[in-house]
């Protein structure tokens, strides 16, 4: 992560819900664009890194065999595995972009607004361990608040215009509306789900 540990130690200080994901209309209606917009019903193996305290997590859970978490922030951490503390195929840990990636490969990567707090060169390291990563059908989902945000290197135009130029996969849906960008690309060309059903 471009940005200093503090930088994230100090919202968590004054909220444990800094951006409000449990309470804005907004951030739910977001995370219900993001869920019903998996091309799959069910993924075996999903990442998330910069899960926050786990709201869009506890979604994702719903999808999936496997969910791999991640936050930078210790508070974070605790607050994503409280919300995710009943579903065993889920796990959260400690880790810093872009160097902390975990091994294996996944059919699901979830960045949702981490983009912009990484520089062009990390930003750009998450974009290839991401393609790196997948499965042969795997998939990439990305989201970001668009407009500019006070300290961080990029904003959200920024990290999808880097995204669409490194992206060696398939697009296979864009979304925007005036205040964030939801996009999705594949290993494969298409990603129609015809029999695959979650445990």
């Amino acid at each position: 992560m471009s940005l200093d540990a503090q930088y994230f130690a100090d919202l968590y200080a004054a909220s444990e819900d800094p951006w409000a994901f449990r309470t804005r209309w907004y951030e739910k209606r977001k995370r219900d664009l993001v869920i019903a917009s998996l091309p799959r019903q069910c993924y075996q193996r999903v990442f998330e890194p910069a899960c926050a305290n786990g709201e869009l997590s506890a979604l994702l859970a719903d999808r999936c065999a496997e969910l791999l978490c991640q936050d930078i922030d210790p508070t974070a951490v605790g607050l994503a595995r409280d919300r995710l503390g009943d579903i065993a195929h889920a796990s959260v840990s400690l880790a810093r972009l872009p160097g902390d990636w975990p091994g294996g490969h996944f059919d699901l990567i979830v960045l949702s607004e981490v983009g912009y707090y990484l520089d062009p060169t990390d930003w750009l390291q998450v974009i290839e361990q991401s393609v790196a990563s997948l499965t042969y059908e795997g998939g990439l989902l990305a989201c970001h608040w668009k407009h500019p945000i006070a300290g961080c290197p990029q904003d959200g135009r920024e990290v999808h215009r880097m995204l669409a130029k490194h992206m060696p996969l398939y697009p296979v849906y864009r979304h925007e509306e005036a205040d964030f960008i939801l996009e999705y690309w594949s290993c494969q060309p298409s990603v129609v789900d015809l029999d695959e059903t979650c445990p």
